[in-house]
């Protein structure tokens, strides 16, 4: 966003010149982002590098390869080796002054895995300053191609995973999520089956995160203390890889040679790995000082964008939905994500994704335009309307029945259910359910409850009284994506999720993961002994600079009647999977 982009003038940099910057990577799906600040959080360079645009010599659509006769969905290793070198490339033209740079730190898209060949550790360590990244390193990998999160190649791997230790349930205690296709684990034991003789020639796996911290490095880096919780590996509660999933994985290959190439890891997300290697400061000009910060996953990069307290809230209102939450309580469920927290112990991060989210609301909310044969300038008009004059749940008073519903375009995996839509009416004096009608009217502000009283069903328990007598709720609910902007959205979330402080409206554009990893640099490099993440960035951020209140969080009475609702939304849940012949 430019309006946080503080370019320093002649004076300042001036006065600035030997005051230290920070980098953070972002290697996402599409693009690769570096993204550098100040000491004080300000943004004071942006280079991106597209790869549908940029690159050159692949032949990627949106970022990656496709292969639909398997569902394989993957990107090519050197792809991001020349992105890496234009991002720095940028950088130079923009005038940064890399020997000021202290500390590097990135965020990759979870779950993807990279395979390094025998050759990697030497090809690392010996790169010529007068050639680029990807003329040497194209070699160093066993396999040329690393796995994209939306790859659904694994289905016979997960079910296996799931089964293992005694049920999804069971393996989402251990490792804070069921068997996804995504998870690395399943990924992994793919890979060995289809490519044995690649396998058996792989010195090292690494992660996405950690493949971008081990260019820099010069050898191997190690994960992340959060990016190992999105492996389907990694035992949570024990603090270590879990030994019977690592047999699974292994297969005939053995656990200690698996356990060699993922290598160990820190439980510090903000230790320090080790000096910037040779080749960039003798092709760049960093510092010998620079120190290489652990790089996490785009998830936990997230909520390190602003200094997300213990219960304050996260939702993303995109296509998708995904709701994210710092919290101290390990509770984990098939039908949600525990990682650990990625940089303070004692901490674990929640989320929640669901497939349907914006377009749910605009197939309603197109539907309200045509039942009223109007289509304002804003086409969301007639929605917010219709949603604020609807009564909450369609009640008449609190005692009669609610309207409830599930709206669902797209499959949906929270809960795992088909397209397709359901009404319901619950009677809050007797518990009773009944199936039912809404005019479209009606569901104007039946689907937006419908999508936030999921969020709370699923994150209570999570949240602790914020005092005064208040029910436990977040102390702070942030909205960010396209939906934020919506008005009554916003103040439905209020009512329903709670929120002591509020609800914020937070702009940070498609910075988030890049300011987190650059955060995270920050963080690590002047931290005082003890000094929490929180405590460090929550100082420096200001608030006016990226953050809007935009709606009132608990409401007393209204709130506990919201209560109620969850309670009849998850009768109607079980009743519907009942009735599809699901669990």
């Amino acid at each position: 966003m430019p309006h946080f982009i503080e370019q320093e003038s002649d004076h300042s940099a001036t006065m600035a010149s030997q005051s230290p910057l920070y980098i953070g990577f972002d290697l996402s799906t599409q693009q690769l982002k570096g993204l550098v600040v100040n000491s004080n959080l300000k943004v004071v360079y942006v280079s991106k590098f597209d790869f549908d645009a940029d690159s050159r010599g692949f032949p990627i659509k949106k970022g990656v390869i496709t292969n639909e006769a398997e569902h394989e969905v993957y990107a090519p290793v050197a792809l991001w080796l020349q992105a890496l070198d234009g991002v720095l490339e940028g950088l130079r033209r923009q005038g940064l002054d890399f020997s000021r740079v202290k500390g590097i730190s990135g965020a990759g898209q979870q779950h993807g895995s990279v395979y390094w060949g025998e050759n990697a550790e030497p090809l690392l360590k010996g790169l010529d300053s007068s050639k680029s990244l990807e003329e040497q390193l194209s070699e160093a990998f066993s396999h040329p191609y690393s796995p994209n999160w939306q790859d659904s190649s694994t289905q016979k791997e997960c079910d296996e995973f799931d089964a293992f230790l005694g049920g999804a349930e069971k393996l989402a205690d251990a490792t804070g999520s069921k068997a996804h296709h995504r998870f690395t684990g399943p990924q992994i034991l793919r890979f060995q089956r289809k490519y044995p003789e690649v396998y058996k020639q792989t010195s090292r796996i690494s992660l996405v995160s950690s493949f971008l911290a081990s260019l820099f490095l010069g050898h191997i880096a190690p994960f992340d203390i959060s990016d190992v919780c999105g492996m389907n590996l990694w035992n949570i509660k024990q603090g270590a890889y879990d030994e019977k999933l690592l047999q699974l994985c292994a297969g005939s290959f053995g656990v200690d040679d698996l356990k060699r190439k993922l290598g160990a890891l820190y439980e510090d997300g903000g230790i320090d790995l080790g000096k910037i290697d040779r080749y960039f400061i003798e092709r760049y000009g960093f510092s010998a000082d620079c120190t290489i910060i652990p790089a996490t996953g785009d998830n936990p990069a997230t909520i390190l964008a602003l200094p997300l307290r213990a219960s304050d809230a996260m939702v993303s209102l995109g296509t998708s939905t995904t709701f994210l939450m710092s919290t101290p309580s390990y509770k984990p469920d098939p039908a949600t994500h525990f990682f650990n927290h990625p940089t303070t112990p004692g901490l674990y991060m929640f989320m929640l994704c669901y497939k349907n989210g914006g377009l749910a609301r605009e197939h309603v909310r197109d539907a309200v335009n045509d039942h009223l044969s109007s289509t304002p300038t804003d086409p969301w008009a007639n929605f917010d309307n219709t949603t604020l004059s609807t009564n909450p749940m369609g009640q008449s008073d609190p005692s009669a029945p609610m309207k409830l519903g599930l709206f669902f375009p797209r499959p949906e995996i929270v809960p795992n259910i088909r397209s397709g839509q359901w009404r319901y009416e619950y009677n809050p004096t007797n518990g009773t359910l009944t199936e039912s009608s809404m005019t479209k009217l009606d569901e104007a502000r039946a689907i937006v409850e419908s999508q936030l009283l999921s969020l709370r069903l699923r994150s209570r328990g999570l949240t602790t009284s914020p005092g005064n007598g208040m029910p436990p709720q977040p102390r702070r609910v942030y909205l960010v994506g396209g939906g934020s902007k919506n008005k009554a959205i916003a103040k439905l979330a209020g009512e329903i999720l709670g929120g002591s402080d509020g609800v914020y409206k937070l702009e940070i554009g498609d910075n988030a993961c890049a300011l987190g990893a650059a955060y995270k640099a920050v963080w690590a490099r002047e931290r005082m002994a003890g000094q929490t993440f929180e405590d460090l960035i929550g100082k420096r951020w200001r608030e006016e600079d990226f953050i809007e209140k935009i709606a009132d969080g608990y409401q007393k009475g209204l709130f506990e009647r919201y209560g109620v609702a969850v309670e009849g939304f998850e009768k109607m849940e079980l009743e519907v999977l009942k009735n599809e012949g699901r669990k």
